[in-house]
């Protein structure tokens, strides 16, 4: 599904950059900014350092004097609005939004005056079949004004502290994008740390073949009564499960003890 994220009157060169690495990170690179402080602000050395490596996000965005050419292809607006308007689009958090939103269990919006609280049997419907969704961020000042907030069809709000619920922009977008992510299936977690080697059998025999030498020429294991040491440290060993990396360690500890100190009879 087509996805694009707009800006409304950005007055931070450095939000731009956290924006276009905020959609990079997500996978998304369709990024337009309507009317902008800076008519530059791609260019501005701020916004590339704040992008830290999105540059082709950059390179892909457009800047836009009016909504309607920002919106151009769009079908479903998502406004982020924080503050509650007397009427307008239904408030939903962004995770309950996408659900309804690629369910396909609803057909029909509702209009703006018409939004109710969300039931099973009155929930305003988001379109299923959409050719387009646009995720609209205000100015970092004034947020968004209601008439943009009007014309969307719904206002996402994400559920924060009562107490202090204000995000910066480039945190707002992010949160919105990875929620935007998941719903549309996500990326594979890649396990970044290999899986350890387990020693093998005659890798623990050996390894507890020299530990024997070395406690004894330390004088710790008696050769001529060595009791149930060795049996008992087999069994610690192999409740440890090492990997082969561990062996290595362990016979060196036991060459270590053999070398320094001389043996005792």
């Amino acid at each position: 599904m087509k996805t694009r994220f707009v800006l409304i009157e950005t007055s931070h060169a450095g939000n731009v950059g956290a924006a276009a690495r905020a959609l990079k990170t997500m996978g998304f690179d369709d990024l337009v900014l309507v009317r902008p402080r800076w008519p530059n602000v791609l260019r501005k050395e701020e916004t590339i350092q704040r992008a830290s490596g999105a540059l082709d996000v950059l390179g892909n965005a457009r800047v836009v004097e009016t909504l309607e050419e920002a919106l151009d292809g769009i079908s479903h607006l998502c406004a982020t609005a924080m503050t509650p308007r007397d009427f307008g689009p239904p408030t939903r958090t962004p995770r309950q939004h996408f659900e309804l939103l690629l369910s396909g269990a609803l057909d029909v919006l509702a209009a703006p005056d018409e939004a109710a609280p969300i039931t099973d049997e009155s929930a305003p419907t988001p379109r299923c079949n959409q050719s387009g969704v646009a995720f609209l961020f205000g100015c970092e000042r004034f947020g968004m004004s209601n008439d943009d907030v009007y014309r969307s069809d719904v206002a996402l709000s994400i559920p924060s502290n009562p107490q202090f619920g204000s995000l910066n922009l480039g945190a707002a977008i992010q949160v919105v994008a990875y929620e935007w992510r998941q719903a549309l299936g996500g990326f594979p977690v890649v396990e970044h740390t290999p899986a350890p080697q387990r020693a093998d059998a005659a890798q623990v025999a050996g390894m507890l073949g020299h530990w024997e030498q070395a406690l004894a020429h330390i004088g710790f294991l008696d050769p001529a009564a060595p009791k149930k040491l060795m049996p008992r440290l087999n069994q610690l060993f192999n409740r440890s499960q090492l990997t082969a990396e561990e062996i290595h360690i362990l016979r060196g500890v036991a060459k270590a003890m053999l070398q320094s100190t001389p043996p005792k009879r």
